[in-house]
């Protein structure tokens, strides 16, 4: 979100200061700065337009001039000598005529008396002098980020939500090996190569690998920012590891014991202060539950859950759901499930996952091809998988299915492990031409079941085997499916 910054301050030197610690803020944009309250009221009310600033003292209409709101700025910041206007009351009647711009005192008194007297006319934040970058910059993000929410309510750019604005989707396994930290990484390069900001943070606190998957080398990591009540821009840039593929890493410690250190509060703090930059926060969680990683899951947009077609992963799976309900972090029907290494020959298939964890299962399923893999993850540059790999093609299909990924080739196929079939005509025809009706012309038993996960499995797949796959039907069994084992 780009922030319009309105700073009215009297004094030449002062102004100059301010001006250049703003330039510097992200995202920003200073507009020309006024010398004294008159001109400030006047640019306000010019941005606004003769409709859209009301007579002194009354609020402009919540339905009214959508225009008039946009066109202000987010934040004005006021100097304690603006002059002529004394500074509180030039903050009231900014709050009163223009009550989506967030105001900001510059003073050098920032005492818990200034301070009182400040809110009580309407300011949303005081910056002590001499000024600091992170304090101003903290001040400016939180007062434009309050005018944001308002804007909305005042019918103001409607498509823009208060608070935070980047995506969050956490990926978790069912259990360890699952493939967590591949899912995660790839579905961050994807967004990545989208054209879209990404952070990915690895909240397996204990034994997070994303470090080793890409091959990073680091000294900070998100134990760091756990201690700190207000994460500045700064900070949070210092603790960001940049990698070259574009991604912002944030890592989990090498030492596992500190992980600990890191909360419910500093994870929601450290979630919150990601989602203000990023466009999208992909967090690995891992497959242990710590009030971290809880509060991360609690508060995603998306909550995928990584399993394998087997029977001990997809009870794991069930038992995640149901300790993540236990403890109401998220319903089961708001949490997507990942099938990952699924093979034609799997007998647990997506549908018998959604029936066993009651969770909704991605369309875009993850084949069984490790040898794909395994330069890359015995080098640590996951970020150099061949294109042509159907894992890589299947996870970035699954980040368009999510939304991370807005380009339609990515989403219809273009290298999509759906878009092309596995096996050629010839091929086939000759897994096809001997099938009778209702005999299963894959390979494994026609029925059965498996075994602790659901009833009556066998049947209902045998019967998917028959007349459909033959025909040409598409089904879990289909010979002409994606799937290869690897």
């Amino acid at each position: 979100m780009t922030i319009r910054i309105l700073a009215a301050i009297g004094d030449p030197d002062a102004a100059r200061t301010v001006g250049s610690l703003l330039n510097q803020l992200p995202d920003a944009e200073p507009m020309p700065a006024v010398a004294d309250s008159a001109a400030l009221l006047d640019a306000l009310a010019g941005a606004a337009g003769s409709g859209g600033a009301p007579p002194a003292g009354q609020a402009p209409h919540p339905g009214g001039a959508p225009s008039a709101v946009e066109a202000l700025p987010e934040v004005v910041l006021v100097h304690e000598r603006i002059g002529p206007t004394p500074a509180l009351e030039v903050i009231r009647e900014v709050a009163l005529r223009f009550p989506a711009v967030g105001v900001v005192l510059i003073t050098t008194d920032a005492g818990p008396a200034l301070f009182s007297a400040a809110m009580d006319a309407g300011a949303r934040g005081i910056v002590g002098l001499p000024l600091g970058y992170d304090e101003l910059a903290a001040r400016v993000q939180a007062a434009a980020q309050w005018s944001a929410g308002v804007r909305v309510h005042l019918g103001g750019s409607p498509e823009a939500a208060p608070g935070p604005a980047g995506t969050l989707v956490t990926v978790t396994g069912a259990k360890g090996g699952v493939g967590t930290t591949v899912t995660a990484v790839q579905l961050a390069l994807a967004a990545r190569a989208a054209g879209r900001s990404v952070a990915l943070v690895d909240l397996d606190l204990q034994s997070g690998d994303v470090a080793s998957y890409l091959d990073v080398q680091f000294r900070r990591s998100i134990v760091d920012l756990a201690g700190i009540q207000d994460i500045s821009v700064r900070v949070l840039q210092d603790a960001v590891h940049d990698h070259h593929t574009g991604l912002g890493l944030l890592l989990a410690p090498e030492e596992g014991e500190r992980g600990e250190e890191v909360d419910d509060r500093a994870a929601r703090q450290i979630i919150g202060a990601l989602r203000s930059r990023y466009e999208v926060v992909l967090v690995d969680c891992g497959s242990q539950m710590q009030s971290a990683n809880a509060a991360a899951v609690e508060l995603a947009d998306t909550a995928l859950l990584v399993t394998t077609p087997d029977v001990v992963a997809v009870r794991a799976a069930k038992r995640q759901v149901r300790l993540w309900d236990r403890l109401q972090i998220r319903k089961a029907e708001d949490t997507t499930t990942v099938v990952n290494r699924l093979t034609r020959s799997t007998e647990i298939q997506p549908p018998l996952v959604a029936k066993a964890t009651g969770t909704q299962v991605a369309r875009t399923h993850v084949p069984a091809a490790f040898k794909e893999l395994q330069p890359c993850v015995d080098a640590g540059r996951m970020q150099d998988l061949d294109g042509r790999s159907t894992v890589k093609q299947a996870l970035w299909a699954l980040a368009g299915e999510l939304g991370l990924v807005d380009s339609p080739a990515a989403r219809q196929g273009r290298g999509s492990h759906r878009a092309r079939p596995s096996l050629t005509g010839r091929k086939r025809k000759a897994l096809t031409a001997g099938a009778a009706p209702g005999s299963g012309t894959g390979p494994g038993p026609a029925s059965g079941s498996a075994s602790g996960v659901g009833s009556g499995s066998g049947i209902r797949f045998g019967a998917r085997r028959g007349p459909a796959a033959a025909a040409g039907g598409s089904g879990p069994f289909d010979p002409a499916g994606p799937y290869e084992e690897g």
